[in-house]
């Protein structure tokens, strides 16, 4: 037992250092390793296998560390050196991009709220602070546009919308959706950039007739919104650049999926523990 538990932490501590403490010798530890088909070369396979299927159920969005707490949470032991190894000898890698770009608005004075989020991007409660924002997505020859919101309790998507326009009602949509589906209390903040959609007379107005607290983002500052930002950037790299879509009906049917069914309630979220959101709003219920 003792050899096996030098096995399974090799890559992370020095071996002489766990022999020391174990006291057991390192050529007797050599000795347990050549054996025929000795219990290493067997666990490494086995976890070689889980690993690689991990990496498959997950569409390559996992990395290393996300595939560990997978497989522990499994009940499958292993560190994240161990796994980081396994992929690299198999060519496995995470989608991953570059950071969001970030281009100034043009000057944006007229409805335009404080800034109460202050980039305070975490909440003592759920429904206390959401952000929301619009992104662009290509979709064969035009652009389709997502407006969603999140709970920065859990950075869950509590509402979303998509349009072949970028319109006020578009935000608006996102923002009933989230109304229906969460119970809200006079005070919530709801946080968005100064675009003309989030500055609209009637999109204002149903914040406030529902007793929430539009806030905004400070002139040209997209890290006053990086929470927002933070879930585009991983949604198209883990989502639209790798499937590429060629019909609207593919796209909507494909962010609902990555939404709905991974991002709210599989995907691990370092912010939050690396739970899922809907697993964090579980435990801490």
């Amino acid at each position: 037992m003792k050899y096996a538990l030098i096995e399974q932490y090799r890559d992370d501590f020095p071996l002489t250092m766990m022999c020391r403490l174990l006291k057991v010798s390192a050529s007797g530890y050599y000795k347990w390793e050549r054996r025929p088909q000795c219990a290493s070369a067997c666990r490494r396979e086995r976890l070689e296998t889980k690993v690689a299927e991990t990496y498959s159920e997950f569409k390559a969005r996992y990395g290393a560390p996300r595939i560990t707490d997978e497989l522990n949470a499994a009940g499958i032991k292993c560190s994240v050196n161990f796994v980081a190894k396994i992929m690299h000898s198999r060519g496995m890698r995470a989608r991953n991009g570059k950071g969001f770009k970030y281009s100034p608005p043009a000057e944006a004075m007229s409805n335009v709220a404080e800034n109460l989020l202050s980039r305070q991007f975490v909440a003592e409660k759920p429904n206390e602070k959401w952000t929301t924002d619009i992104t662009y997505i290509w979709v064969r020859d035009r652009w389709l546009y997502l407006a969603t919101v999140m709970d920065l309790y859990s950075r869950a998507i509590v509402g979303w919308a998509l349009d072949t326009s970028m319109t006020e009602q578009l935000v608006t949509d996102a923002l009933k959706m989230a109304f229906q589906r969460r119970d809200i209390r006079p005070g919530l903040i709801i946080h968005s950039d100064r675009g003309v959609q989030y500055r609209a007379r009637d999109y204002r107005y149903f914040i406030e007739k529902n007793d929430c607290k539009p806030s905004m983002s400070r002139k040209g500052n997209c890290w006053d919104n990086a929470a927002m930002e933070s879930f585009f950037s991983r949604l198209k790299v883990e989502l639209i650049y790798a499937e590429q879509y060629e019909s609207i009906e593919d796209a909507k049917s494909g962010i609902f999926e990555y939404i709905e069914v991974f991002y709210n309630r599989v995907r691990r979220h370092s912010a939050i523990g690396h739970l899922s959101p809907a697993e964090f709003e579980r435990k801490c219920a």
